[in-house]
């Protein structure tokens, strides 16, 4: 790895189409402007299509020859992640990035998905494990893909409970929103050692502590004390999504002060993110909450209908 990666070191994705969940703030729109710069075709997966709309509008500014598509996509809705999926394959004949980064964090209150999903795992995970299910066909079809899957550094203070993964026993907002990053880990980890035959690379990153609207609920002040701009905290995403030579099942986050800031670099992942056991009983449980099968064995470049 190149030492103070940047923006600046990504490479020319001419060619390339990328899709990017949570698109329209923080290290989402960033990411958006970056795959942009370089020449990709990059589609913008918003809940907000007022707020999706002014994001693109802002890349054409800055970027006027940039390739954007504004889709419209709720990941508390499997309903939407479906329509929008379909959308997709119906406009291109395939995927070259898709970058899991939309997420909410430490709702005060339980609070339910429309599917009955709590929030926080509906969104964070499970939405994010439908949709990469439902465009693995058009992932498959490009050559060696990329799913970047954007967890947390506070995935190392979750504790996965299989018997009560939509809190139901007991909820605390930071417990569960630990619970789905450590989840994103397990997904991750999981897709690689599935995909390991195709060529498709499944690795993450996160952001480190990074000033974003995801800290409305926790840790505001003290984010915009400590943290770093949303264009630092993208570069992991950029790293993971762009650089040459990245190998699957890989964590990328930043290097400074204790993996609050800085440049992206390798990092270690959490103990109980490396359980295959684990990993597997999460996956078997998404497919059943979500009924998204990821059918490679019987068609390895294509997945059952949800």
């Amino acid at each position: 790895m190149k030492e103070g990666w940047s923006a600046r070191d990504i490479p020319r994705l001419d060619g390339k189409s990328a899709v990017v969940t949570g698109a329209n703030s923080g290290i989402g729109y960033v990411t958006v402007l970056e795959l942009a710069r370089a020449g990709a075709d990059v589609v913008l997966g918003c809940r907000d299509e007022a707020r999706g709309t002014e994001a693109l509008e802002r890349v054409r500014r800055e970027i006027p020859t940039a390739r954007l598509t504004l889709e419209r996509l709720d990941l508390s809705a499997l309903s939407s992640v479906r329509e929008f999926a379909e959308r997709l394959r119906a406009s291109s004949p395939r995927l070259d990035i898709l970058v899991n980064n939309a997420g909410v964090m430490a709702i005060p209150a339980r609070t339910l998905t429309s599917d009955g999903f709590e929030m926080q795992f509906g969104v964070n995970h499970l939405g994010h494990f439908a949709l990469t299910g439902l465009l693995l066909d058009h992932l498959l079809a490009a050559e060696k893909p990329r799913v970047v899957t954007v967890s947390s550094g506070v995935a190392a203070w979750g504790k996965l409970d299989l018997d009560n993964l939509q809190s139901e026993r007991r909820y605390r907002p930071m417990g569960a929103y630990a619970q789905t990053k450590l989840a994103n880990l397990l997904f991750m980890r999981e897709l690689d050692r599935r995909v390991r035959p195709r060529d498709l690379v499944s690795v993450a990153a996160h952001p480190g502590a990074t000033v974003t609207n995801l800290q409305r609920h926790a840790f505001g002040r003290i984010t915009k004390i400590i943290g770093q701009s949303a264009e630092w905290g993208a570069l992991p995403s950029l790293y993971a999504a762009t650089a040459p030579g990245v190998a699957g099942g890989s964590y990328f986050g930043p290097r400074d002060r204790f993996g609050l800031g800085g440049p992206p670099t390798l990092v270690s992942l959490p103990g109980q993110a490396r359980s295959v056991d684990l990993a597997l009983r999460l996956w078997e449980a998404s497919e059943r909450l979500t009924g998204v099968r990821f059918a490679f064995k019987a068609a390895p470049a294509a997945v059952a209908n949800a």
